[in-house]
């Protein structure tokens, strides 16, 4: 079926002309595919060989000015001081009081240039006008720009069959970006990052050029089996990296020492919005995020889990995992009950199921895929 008319479109018309035979999910106001026909292929394509997936629905904001990398610097949880020109920071934005509001990611391309990228929109978007001093622009920008991704072990090798610039690890290490990259004729901006725990990038460029350059990137990567994958395959491969997402595995509610954050708050920077809050949370966080194992059933998301009958916590969500060999999931569990190898039980809907800790992530544990 075409994508739902009262969502706002994407470049997924790119690649299905509208017509394809999926399921459909709003994500910040987006349509976007459950699959793309085979979720077992595009799974496999990611983990094997390539897959393109979109992630226009993000938001971009672009701040442009003297002070522009101070003023986030204020906000975010990271030292953006300690960034080259060129280089990526992830980290969280709270409120006042120590509490997520988003996870973000930080370009820096010099001290008066700065790109910001999430996923609550009018949140984000108040954080960053409110610290941008006079003379700093903050714009917007998910309506001129598509952002695709293409991960997977031979992502490199088919980029870089549409590119002269060099993307060796040595040359683009993780964690980078150039923009004015000329990709497939195309030119933007190309991250070496991901959400999938593989080797990847990101391309960012204007809507009027998304076409070509999906065009481009199908036909380069046709020999290494490049697939176009759905939401499906993006939350098996961010379950099993164990990566978190808003409303899930974190909402108002929680601190990022809750949710597997805690290692982007940098409380050596100095000053910057909540730092006294996650000082004085740092040490008392309630709860924590575990990957489970679950056993009787397929499905489990926002189950509650009982711990010798108490409630302890609740599944965030649970997907089939290939690495696994059954149902993975991630869950939301009061600290004392995290340690690994610590059994629950739970129920969803009419069906009883139990669930036991594992270590986080499942996938490539030492991360070197990424980094590779």
């Amino acid at each position: 079926m075409p994508a739902p008319t009262d969502l706002r479109s994407t470049p997924y018309s790119i690649f299905y002309s509208g017509d394809l035979e999926t399921e459909w999910i709003d994500v910040f106001g987006c349509a976007v595919p459950v699959s793309c026909g085979d979720i077992e292929a595009e799974y496999g394509a990611l983990r094997t060989s390539v897959a393109a997936m979109e992630f226009s629905m993000l938001y971009r904001w672009d701040l442009v000015g003297e002070g522009a990398l101070d003023a986030v610097n204020s906000v975010h949880s990271r030292d953006l001081h300690k960034l080259a020109d060129g280089q990526i920071a992830y980290g969280v934005f709270v409120d006042d009081d120590g509490k997520m509001v988003d996870d973000v990611t930080v370009f820096r391309s010099g001290p008066d240039r700065v790109r910001v990228i999430g996923g609550n929109v009018e949140a984000d978007d108040l954080i960053l006008r409110t610290a941008a001093p006079d003379g700093v622009t903050v714009t917007e920008r998910r309506d001129e720009t598509a952002q695709l991704s293409i991960q997977g072990p031979r992502s490199r090798e088919v980029l870089q069959s549409m590119t002269s610039a060099d993307l060796s690890n040595e040359a683009m290490p993780y964690y980078t970006f150039r923009t004015g990259m000329v990709v497939g004729g195309v030119t933007g901006q190309l991250n070496r990052m991901g959400f999938t725990a593989e080797l990847g990038y990101e391309f960012i460029c204007g809507v009027d050029d998304v076409a070509a350059f999906g065009e481009a990137l199908l036909e380069a990567g046709a020999g290494a089996g490049i697939r176009i994958a759905g939401a499906a395959t993006v939350m098996m491969a961010r379950i099993e990296g164990g990566m978190v997402m808003a409303e899930l595995e974190y909402d108002h509610t929680s601190t990022p020492f809750e949710c597997r954050l805690g290692w982007a708050v940098d409380f050596d920077k100095g000053p910057f919005r909540g730092r006294d809050a996650l000082l004085a949370a740092r040490d008392a966080a309630p709860d924590r995020v575990v990957t489970v194992v679950i056993d009787g059933i397929e499905g489990a998301e926002f189950a509650p889990i009982t711990l010798d009958g108490e409630e302890i916590g609740v599944v965030t969500m649970a997907v089939p995992s290939p690495v696994q060999g059954g149902t993975l999931g991630l869950a939301r569990v009061r600290k004392a009950a995290a340690a690994v190898g610590t059994r629950f039980e739970g129920v969803a809907g009419d069906a009883a199921f139990t669930a036991q800790v594992v270590k986080t992530p499942v996938y490539d544990p030492e991360r070197i895929r990424v980094r590779s």
